[in-house]
This record gives C-alpha cells, sequence and structure tokens, in this order.
C-alpha cells in the first residue's frame, strides 16, 4: 500500500484518451458512450507515481460492451384496436378522456419473440385498477416492428391479430365481469397481467398481479385451468383475502416479472416489490414453479434492489441458471434515476444472501450514433434513453440484441414530451463489444454527485454523475440516532430536505453547537433512519440553480451502503469500477455524541467489498485524528482536505495551534504523507486570486505535495460566474454559465491531479 518512500499512494485516474468515438465523452456535454458498461476484462488499477498514467499505451486496455441504438420503432398513444368502448373510469390526463372508442393499447407489460420478426405483447390491466378496468379487455396482440435503423424504415409497430384471454370453461370459481356471457372474456377487473412466458406447445404462462396468480392460457387465449395461487401471501385484490386478513403482498406488487427455463419446464415469477412484512423492504424474491409438477418446487433466490421503493419490471432467462431483470424507478423523463438491466446468476449468491447482478445496460445512456427517433421527445438524440416510468420489458433476441420496451400506463405517463401521452415503443439494442481507450491523467470525482444539476447526495445526482463521466462519486457522511451513515452536507438538514414541512417533526428543531459554531435547525442525529427516510430531498442553492427545484421532494435521503451498491454495481465511461470517495462529516463532534462515524464507515465498505487496498475508495476528512485513526485501521486510501482558512477542528478542540496553512507547508505535507495518500486543497491554496479576482500564479503546493508522495485533488470546481475567477466570467451576472472549462484547463496545467466537480460532464470533458 505505501510508496517506497514511506508515504501513503492514491491510484490514479482512469480516462478517455483515444480517438474512438466513445472518447466524445472527454469533449463532448453529451457524451456518446454508455455510462453503464459491461466490463469484460478488467485490468488492475496501478499504483502510480505523483498521479500520473506512465504505463505504455495499450496497456491494461480491455473490452467493454456499449449498449447500442440499432433499431426502434413506435405505436402511437391513441392508437384504438378493434372492440367496445374502453376507460369510461380512466383518469383523465395530458389532454386525453375517456371513454375511448375502442380498446386502448396501453403500452406493453411483457413480449414473446415469434421467431420471424414479430411479437407476442401483452397489455396490462389496462387503467391501473380493479376499479377503473372494467371495461379493458385483456389481450395478447401479435405486432411487428418496421424498424426504424441506420438503412431508413417507417420505424412504425404494426398491430395485427390478437387473441383475447376468456374463461369459457368456468375455471375460475370467483366473480369475473363477464359471467353471465358465454365467451366469459376476462378484463383489467378481473386480473392484472404484467408478465408473459410461451411454453414448448404454444400456449402461454401469464404473471399477474391481483393474487399474485398464475394464469395458463392455450394458443387462443383459453384458461386451461385454475388461476395457481401464490403460496406466499395474498395482495389486497386478492378474490380470496378473508374478512380481517393482512395481504401480504402490496397492492400492483405481484409477479410484474417472470421468466421461462428453455426447455419450458420451469418458470421463475419475481415479486415486484418487498413482502409487508419483510425487515428487509429491498429484497425481491425470485421463485420457481414447476410446470409439470404443477407445484412451486420451494426454491427461492433474493434479490436487492438499490433502494426500497424501485422495482422489478421484468425478466428473461438466458441460460440454464442465469436471467436478464430489469430494475426501475417510479420516475419518468428528466427525473429518472434507475432504468436498469441486471444480469444475474443463479448460482451465484453473496455474502449477503444476495445473488449477484451484473450491469449489462443503463437505460438512461445508449448510444444512438445513427440518431433514431431523434427529435421525438426528451432522451432521444445521443444518447438515447428510456426515461419511461414503466420499463417493463426485456427479451433477448436470438442474435443476442436485447429488445427493450414500455407500458406507457395510458393516458398517464408523458416521459418524452410535457402534455403528451407517451408513446409505445420498442427499441433494439446491440450490445457491441469495443476496446477500451487507454486511460489518462486526472481524476474526476462528482461532488455530492452532479449536485449542478440534481439536488445534491441523493442517488439521482450520484447516478448522473456517473452517466456524466465520473470517476468517482462523492457522498458526506453523517449519522443517524440509530448509527446508520447517510449521505447530507451537513448534520444539519433544514436546507437540504422538506423537513421543515413535517409537522410531526417541528419539535426536534434545535439549537447545538458543531465545531465551535452555534447552529439551528434539525439534526440527522435526532432521527432514527426509518424517519429520515419520510423525508425528501430539496435544492440547497435555488437561488442560483432554480432548474434543480423541478426535483424538489422526489428523492430520498440515502444511506452509505445504498450509495456503494449503486456505484460497485456501475461502470465508468471508460469501462473501470466508479469510485467512492466518501469524507466523514464533523467526526469530533460525533465521537462526543457517541456515534463515531469511522466503523459504521468501515463496517460497510466491508459489508460491499471495498475494504482492500485496491478497492475503489477514498476515504478523506477535514480533521486529521481520525484520519490517523483510519489508518491504523484499514489500507483504504485516505486524502486530508485542506480549507484555505481556519483549522482541524480536532487540533482546535485538542488546544494544538496548528491550521490548515501549517498543513500545507513542506514539513507538514512531511507530516501528512505519513497517514495519507493526497491531500485535497481549496483551489485558492494552489493559486490564489489578485485583488481583482482574477488568477495568481501557482504557490508551490503542488510540487511539494508530489515531492512526498501526495496526490493532488482540488476543489471545489463550478460553473456559475461567482463560483469563477473574473477571468472565466461571463457576465456580471452571478448565477449565470462561465467558462469553468477554461478554470479547470489552468489549474491542471499547474500540476493538479484531480478535481472534485459540481459539474462533472464539463470536467470529463475538459481533462480528456
Amino acid at each position: 500500500m505505501r510508496a517506497t518512500s514511506g508515504s501513503r499512494r492514491v491510484v490514479g485516474h482512469r480516462s478517455c484518451t483515444a480517438g474512438w468515438v466513445a472518447c466524445m465523452r472527454r469533449t463532448s456535454v453529451l457524451p456518446v458512450l454508455a455510462a453503464a458498461l459491461t466490463v469484460a476484462l478488467l485490468a488492475p488499477a496501478p499504483a502510480l507515481a505523483g498521479g500520473r498514467d506512465d504505463a505504455p499505451a495499450g496497456q491494461g486496455r480491455h473490452q467493454v460492451t456499449v449498449p447500442t441504438l440499432v433499431g426502434r420503432a413506435t405505436l402511437s398513444a391513441d392508437f384504438l384496436a378493434p372492440g367496445p368502448p374502453s376507460g369510461a373510469l380512466a383518469t383523465a390526463a395530458n389532454g386525453r378522456q375517456g371513454p375511448f372508442a375502442g380498446q386502448v393499447v396501453p403500452g406493453f407489460s411483457g413480449m414473446v419473440d415469434a421467431g420471424d420478426g414479430t411479437f407476442w405483447a401483452l397489455p396490462d390491466n389496462g387503467f391501473g385498477s380493479k376499479a377503473n378496468s372494467a371495461d379493458f379487455l385483456l389481450r395478447i396482440y401479435h405486432v411487428t416492428p418496421r424498424w426504424q435503423t441506420a438503412g431508413g424504415g417507417e420505424g412504425a409497430i404494426a398491430v395485427g391479430d390478437f387473441l383475447s384471454l376468456s374463461d369459457p370453461d368456468h375455471r375460475i370459481d370467483f366473480p369475473i365481469v363477464n359471467d353471465a356471457t358465454p365467451d366469459r372474456l376476462l378484463t383489467g377487473a378481473d386480473f392484472d397481467v404484467e408478465s408473459i412466458v410461451r411454453a414448448k406447445d404454444g400456449s402461454f404462462w401469464i404473471g399477474e398481479e391481483f393474487g399474485p396468480f398464475l394464469l395458463h392460457v392455450d394458443r387462443t387465449g383459453r384458461l386451461l385451468a385454475a388461476p395457481v395461487p401464490f403460496p406466499d401471501g395474498k395482495s389486497p385484490q386478492n378474490p380470496y383475502l378473508q374478512p380481517g386478513e393482512t395481504p401480504r403482498v402490496r397492492a400492483s406488487r405481484g409477479f410484474e416479472a417472470m421468466a421461462g427455463s428453455r426447455d419450458g419446464r420451469f418458470l421463475y415469477p419475481i415479486t415486484e416489490g418487498a413482502f409487508v412484512d419483510d425487515p428487509v423492504q429491498r429484497r425481491r424474491t425470485i421463485y420457481e414453479y414447476d410446470t409439470t409438477a404443477g407445484a412451486y418446487t420451494g426454491r427461492t433466490w433474493a434479490y436487492q434492489t438499490h433502494q426500497d421503493a424501485n422495482v422489478v419490471g421484468d425478466a428473461f432467462m438466458t441460460g440454464r441458471h442465469e436471467l436478464l431483470l430489469i430494475e426501475r424507478d417510479d420516475f419518468q423523463g428528466a427525473a429518472s434515476v434507475m432504468k436498469r438491466v441486471y444480469r444475474v446468476d443463479l448460482d451465484t449468491t453473496g455474502t449477503d444472501g444476495f445473488v449477484e447482478k451484473t450491469l449489462v445496460m443503463d437505460a438512461l445512456k445508449i448510444a444512438n450514433p445513427d440518431h433514431l427517433g431523434a427529435g421525438d421527445g426528451y432522451g432521444t438524440d445521443d444518447p438515447f434513453s428510456l426515461p419511461v416510468q414503466s420499463f417493463e420489458t426485456v427479451v433477448q433476441l436470438r442474435d443476442g440484441r436485447l429488445l427493450i420496451a414500455n407500458d406507457n400506463n395510458y393516458p398517464g405517463n408523458a416521459a418524452r414530451v410535457a402534455g403528451t401521452p407517451d408513446d409505445t415503443e420498442m427499441d433494439l439494442v446491440d450490445l457491441r463489444q469495443v476496446r477500451a481507450p487507454r486511460a489518462g491523467d486526472v481524476t474526476v470525482i462528482g461532488h455530492r454527485g452532479a449536485s449542478g444539476y440534481r439536488p445534491e447526495h441523493t442517488l439521482a445526482s450520484y447516478e448522473t454523475a456517473i452517466l456524466q463521466c465520473a470517476d468517482y462519486i462523492e457522498p458526506d457522511l453523517v449519522s443517524t440516532k440509530d448509527g446508520v451513515l447517510v449521505a447530507r452536507h451537513e448534520n444539519e438538514i433544514s436546507g437540504t430536505t422538506d423537513v421543515a414541512d413535517h409537522p410531526e417533526f417541528a419539535a426536534r428543531k434545535a439549537t447545538k453547537v458543531v465545531d465551535g459554531h452555534s447552529v439551528t435547525g434539525w439534526f440527522t442525529e435526532d432521527f432514527t433512519l426509518a424517519e429520515l427516510k419520510t423525508l425528501r430531498a430539496k435544492e440547497r442553492l435555488p437561488a442560483v440553480r432554480p432548474a434543480n427545484t423541478a426535483f424538489d421532494g422526489l428523492y430520498e435521503i440515502p444511506t452509505f451502503d445504498e450509495v456503494l451498491d449503486l456505484a460497485r454495481h456501475s461502470t465508468t465511461c471508460d469501462g473501470q469500477p466508479v469510485g467512492v470517495y466518501p469524507e466523514t462529516k464533523h467526526p469530533t463532534y460525533f465521537d462526543s455524541v457517541g456515534l463515531s462515524l469511522e466503523e459504521p464507515l468501515l463496517a460497510q465498505l466491508r459489508a460491499n467489498g471495498l475494504d482492500d487496498r485496491r478497492s475503489p475508495v477514498i476515504i478523506q476528512s477535514f480533521e486529521t485524528g481520525n484520519l490517523r485513526q483510519l489508518d491504523r485501521l484499514t489500507r483504504v486510501r485516505l486524502v486530508q482536505l485542506v480549507d484555505c482558512s481556519g483549522a482541524p477542528y480536532d487540533l482546535v478542540a485538542a488546544g494544538d495551534p496548528r491550521t490548515y496553512r501549517d498543513l500545507v507547508t513542506r514539513a507538514g505535507l512531511a507530516q501528512v504523507a505519513g497517514y495519507a495518500d493526497g491531500v485535497g486543497l481549496c483551489k485558492d491554496l494552489m493559486i490564489p486570486r489578485n485583488a481583482d479576482a482574477t488568477l495568481s500564479t501557482p504557490t508551490p503546493v503542488i510540487r511539494d505535495a508530489h515531492r512526498v508522495g501526495l496526490e493532488v485533488h482540488g476543489w471545489t470546481f463550478r460553473r456559475e460566474n461567482q463560483f469563477l475567477p473574473a477571468d472565466f466570467r461571463s457576465s456580471t451576472d452571478p448565477n449565470a454559465v462561465g467558462d469553468l472549462a477554461g478554470e479547470i484547463r489552468v489549474f491542471v496545467r499547474a500540476g493538479m491531479d484531480g478535481l472534485f466537480s459540481d459539474n462533472p460532464d464539463v470536467a470529463a470533458a475538459t481533462v480528456g
């Protein structure tokens, strides 16, 4: 871990310097490469001298998978299939009000490849509930995508014949809407059908949510047997729910996803959400059903979502024990955070008891070099994204490409164009193998995520930073009352959450002395994690970044574990693991209230397999004592933060007269090198400003730090004029965007090895 000089070392940055189109991530604010890449051959991170990558060109390069859009087809949201009017009780939205003059096709919740370029497509129960979907007929449509490709094409979905789901043989023993009719056509008030698998004999198995049930219908849609009940609970809509019986499955959280084995014998339905009584609300359960025996086998597997509210949208079996699985949130458009496809190996379970998952595709960033669908609304340029609320279909075609599609919840969703119902779309994605470019020199750290674009310290902010090609994401860590580390800039949270709007917490407002300063507000250490999870984040600088206020009230406060989980299941734009750069906030204060930060921090790193010297983790602190303690407890890399004024509070509390300025003298840096791998410097310590606020000449601090083996990371680089030197301001408007790239270039020329930025896209494009 230690360099030959005796000082600790920070592993340097992996960036893009080659000329291939993917390297546009370093020269364009809208990078081409998908930020979530599947790494085929991960090269070990080298220990670097002075933060520089001196490896020969090509050394350590590897193959990565770049999801690339190669085909797209859409069906108008307002398309009506033949049949009686539908939607009489549907909630009006986006300028549409039922009843509609035929049968609405509200997107596709599941699909089956017919093998001839056509597909069997399953809409769900219609309009979202039993109460409003009695006039919606359950069908399986035969559809043909007429792909728009690089060579042209219509880009439309042709809807052909359909199979009507029915129960003429009275397999169902509870009342249904069309009980008294001969055909007994099934409706959205009877079942909420969501997932579909085709058997070898041409019949279909359907996963459903009201029971949840498994339905087996023949090739005409006729029910072959009574609905198969779920052995582990009922939903509130279950027709067999007894008076006083507590539903264990939440409403609309049944079998949204179901995969089928290739030989047709086994089905793998997956609970969309957690069981009501499960203490681990991020757990989703994969079941196995034997179609030959007509029974569940008793085998189950646990899958962990990134946050409690995330759902499993679809699944597709790709091997004997391997499946693709969609994990998504319920946001749409720019608010979307999680629209991912993971590969799950049922034969591999981690020490935490959950199946291992590997990122295959982040649907929020798909390369679109041919600009397919460009101009169709948000997310249709390059890169392309599928930012719909209900990303609910993934099918691997025989040639290995992925088909993805949406349920548009007609008429409610408007992810592409505000005020206009989303079309149903089918997107064809090629998982292209490309050679990753050689690593570069300068580390980009997403400061509190991409806080220039999303409320800071939210998974939305961290995900945006990853999409914008940050190498590390930076959570500031504070503790809850019950000792859980969460990501907040400060333990006082009135400026970053809606806590003041919660009357149940009004009495928690307090005045405390933190690091010698009197602070009034609400403090994380006075809340349990469960209580903090009821709050929602808001923009800390609304006057500076008014666009970010559009996301106020949407996102949870993430735990450190959730941040680590996101990072370790993501990759950078050049195919490396996403790093995490946590800061311990006010460690002396938290020690004083019995909530030490260091032990739970290290415990979470161990739990996530990120606690060795080659882990992409750097721990930082403005205090010195806890870094010295951590140096004895971990081989993870450490960085001493240094402010432009004042002193580390642990030194102040101990009566030590040393200041931050003392830490960056030659003698001070030599001492820092004994317990840390690098320094995180306030910008003015590296290049001070003149009286007119222009940049002066660099100080010796970068050179002196390098001489004792320390890397230098600078903070904080932001694009608004008020944060920039006068040389790089665009106007007198303090909130207007200035020349951040110009400022960064000056500091990089001065020898800075990495930078914290609220705008990782600008930073990444500049340092490449």
